[in-house]
């Protein structure tokens, strides 16, 4: 897709940079002093304001639907690699370790950190210089460490970040803006057909639980 049109602005004559490999939705914004790196995934309504400071995404993150990150002046935010940004999440001028999730509708405040495969739990707060410690879940208002992580809770955020991975390589070769079809065709397929399936649901199937 052309960069005319995408909502990718420069600032100060600093224009973003996105690797080829990466996937910026055409709804997403980028602004600025903004380094998206290898098989990111950048989702609709994201908005990555580098007009401050600079916004660092590492080799295969995914910031998702309706996230803000952005900056205080001189104080750059940092995603490491394999960093897992869940829908409508906040991060100003933090640091997220690398494998860590931070989990929806979350905020992140200045100069904290979150740890190398930490979770932050949805609607938490972590507030400003915070430090979440490695491979720990934490929740709340204000977040509280609640206790390490389990290696099955690891293995299944990594299976959880691994499928944006395969959706960043599904989004480069087959997302297109097309006209809606006024009836449901025979035999409709599905998407993502193919794709692994989250450990936790192969858990739940394999206890016979549906929800």
């Amino acid at each position: 897709m052309s960069s005319s049109r995408r909502r990718i602005y420069a600032i100060d004559g600093v224009r973003p940079v996105v690797d080829p490999t990466a996937f910026v939705h055409p709804d997403a914004i980028l602004i600025g002093d903004v380094r998206v790196g290898p098989g990111c995934y950048v989702a609709p309504g994201a908005s990555l304001r580098g007009d401050f400071a600079r916004i660092i995404l590492e080799k295969g993150c995914n910031v998702q639907d309706n996230c803000t990150l952005h900056c205080l002046p001189g104080v750059d935010l940092i995603i490491g690699p394999d960093g897992h940004i869940g829908h409508g999440a906040i991060i100003h001028s933090a640091q997220i370790g690398s494998n860590a999730m931070v989990g929806m509708n979350s905020v992140i405040m200045d100069r904290a950190i979150v740890g190398e495969s930490a979770i932050v739990a949805a609607m938490t707060f972590v507030a400003t210089g915070v430090e979440i410690p490695a491979r720990h879940l934490v929740m709340g208002i204000p977040a509280r460490i609640v206790r390490q992580l389990t290696p099955a809770e690891l293995a299944s955020k990594i299976e959880a970040t691994g499928q944006y991975h395969q959706l960043t390589r599904r989004s480069l070769e087959t997302h297109a803006a097309v006209e809606p079809l006024t009836e449901i065709e025979p035999d409709r397929r599905r998407v993502a057909e193919g794709v692994s399936m989250p450990l936790r649901d192969i858990a739940r199937r394999k206890r016979g639980k549906t929800r």
